[in-house]
């Protein structure tokens, strides 16, 4: 079992050193995680969909849940903890150090070179995620259809999953009556 210090450090860790928060940590929180024997892939993967349906920040959620899971209340509050006070200290420290650089040719440099490290840090974890979910071939289907509907024709995702949400009941519905 993981003691809160553990827990805290390994937080800290991936507060620490995880640009561009939320879905950029997810790779990173996973590897630790699973790694450690934490948590198991499909414990990773429900504890994701869980933290993205709950309100507020998806690292901090995932730290609240995984805490959870390993310590009960106490280890979420440590996870929390761990994951919010690097970051928080970091951008206290950028901007009493750093406020009179923002229009600076060479920082925004900086931050545009960023930018694509953070969209790698965010496929890595989705593509891991999809072939853990994804058993099935119809599975596949569905993530590749709701990609295409959501990032080419700009369909709200709610509608996707309230549409899958009517076909799943009426699917199983079918099948018990059948």
């Amino acid at each position: 079992m993981a003691s809160y210090w553990q827990i805290f450090i390994t937080f800290a860790k991936i507060g620490a050193f995880t640009i561009g928060g939320g879905y950029a940590m997810l790779p990173i929180i996973q590897n630790e995680i699973v790694r450690r024997g934490w948590l198991k892939e499909e414990d990773f993967t429900d504890i994701v969909a869980l933290a993205q349906s709950a309100p507020g920040l998806l690292a901090v959620n995932i730290s609240i849940f995984t805490g959870h899971k390993l310590r009960g209340t106490k280890g979420s509050i440590v996870a929390t903890l761990g994951s919010i006070l690097p970051s928080f200290l970091i951008i206290l420290a950028i901007a009493m150090l750093f406020s009179g650089y923002q229009d600076n040719p060479t920082v925004i440099k900086i931050f545009k070179g960023i930018r694509p490290v953070v969209v790698a840090l965010i496929a890595v974890p989705m593509i891991n995620m999809a072939k853990t979910a994804n058993r099935k071939w119809w599975a596949w289907l569905l993530s590749a259809v709701t990609l295409a509907l959501v990032a080419f024709l700009k369909i709200s995702p709610i509608y996707i999953l309230l549409t899958v949400i009517v076909v799943a009941a009426a699917v199983s519905w079918w099948r018990t009556k059948h």
